[in-house]
């Protein structure tokens, strides 16, 4: 664990090797004022240079730059918006329980694990400790309960970001609570959360996080068109969203999201088979086509959608695809932009996007040398 007790003077003097390099280099040829003999020593550097500095280092050196000295602590303490404990393999959880409440001033926290560390008490001293937060990555978090999501809902009200993917022990009832007190949230992750993301849970989110634009539903197969329907009544500012793996949606989600989030730019639909080309058609002719009326209200070809992902829908026909490629300038087929994706939909190989048309009447008119 990085704390002050495990600090060698060898350790500081390296720290603040780093941070004077780090200075040194940030303020070539901007006019800075560090002149030789002014700053010999880590205890020297003043309180706002120190602040910049830091935000120009990894997490690691921050830390160990908060056990220097009470001064350099306060300051990092009250001054650290951001901090990412991503890089931590063991013990995540016990630093957080040290850490966390002497920076009470966080942002932006970063917990992402690749083997489960984080347990309910951590997360209950971040939301009792980091009011301000705005950002909260815990995903991956196997062994997190209902305990942290309320916890969160309580301690955190000014979320905005929150990924909990593959946090699967959660309900959809500590979700639905969660998103009653956190109305400002734009980005949500629940991929994986097979028991949170339900139609109960989405219901409470169209409802009160009105906000929303980013929403990851991947693999959670507990949700249905009533869900998402809700969702796309109630967050019109949607602009992304990942159904893939939603097996039980059908052309109905599909339709509401078209006429009723205009802003859409980006929809997944991997494996969701019960969609057909009622749901393609929807899309080719909904609010989120806006070239219809683009001279109005200043469209261009980057408006509608950019991204689709239909790879294995194989009730989908050429024509419905066609459709919908047609109607946005900003889905691609032609190599190296894929926007398009139909991975597994054999039938679909004569779908094309306008600029791979022409590279292809380009190709054929081009006079080829005789044999």
């Amino acid at each position: 664990m990085v704390g002050k007790d495990n600090l060698r003077t060898e350790d500081l003097n390296l720290c603040f090797e780093k941070l004077m390099m780090v200075a040194g280099s940030g303020n070539s040829g901007k006019g800075g004022n560090m002149k030789a003999g002014v700053i010999t020593e880590w205890k020297d550097i003043p309180v706002e240079l120190l602040v910049q500095i830091l935000s120009l280092v990894d997490d690691q050196t921050v830390l160990k730059a908060s056990g220097v000295c009470r001064g350099w602590r306060d300051a990092i303490c009250f001054g650290l918006a951001r901090l990412s404990l991503s890089w931590c393999s063991k013990n995540m959880n016990n630093l957080v329980l040290s850490l966390v409440p002497k920076f009470t001033k966080l942002q932006t926290l970063i917990l992402r694990q690749d083997m489960p560390q984080l347990e309910d008490n951590a997360v209950e001293t971040i939301a009792n400790c980091c009011h301000d937060l705005q950002i909260l990555d815990l995903s991956k978090s196997f062994k997190l309960t209902d305990r942290s999501l309320y916890a969160v809902a309580h301690g955190c009200r000014d979320l905005t970001k929150l990924n909990i993917s593959g946090c699967s022990a959660f309900s959809d009832n500590a979700l639905a609570y969660l998103a009653s007190c956190c109305s400002k949230l734009k980005i949500l992750n629940l991929c994986g959360c097979v028991k949170a993301a339900s139609d109960t849970a989405l219901q409470a989110i169209g409802h009160y996080c009105n906000h929303l634009q980013s929403l990851n539903l991947g693999w959670c197969d507990n949700v249905g068109d009533v869900g998402v329907m809700s969702l796309a009544y109630g967050c019109p500012d949607l602009r992304t969203i990942d159904l893939c793996g939603c097996v039980r949606i059908t052309d109905d989600s599909v339709i509401a999201l078209a006429n009723r989030c205009p802003h859409l730019r980006s929809l997944g639909l991997y494996y969701c088979k019960n969609i057909t080309d009622r749901a393609m058609y929807s899309l080719a002719h909904s609010k989120v086509n806006k070239r219809m009326w683009g001279s109005v209200k200043g469209g261009n070809d980057e408006d509608g959608l950019r991204t689709l992902n239909i790879s294995q829908c194989t009730a989908l026909t050429p024509s419905a695809v066609q459709a919908v490629c047609d109607s946005f300038p900003s889905l691609h087929t032609c190599s190296g932009r894929h926007s398009l994706i139909m991975s597994g939909c054999l039938n679909l190989t004569s779908v094309h996007c306008a600029c791979a048309v022409h590279a292809h009447r380009v190709f054929t008119n081009f006079p080829h040398p005789a044999h």
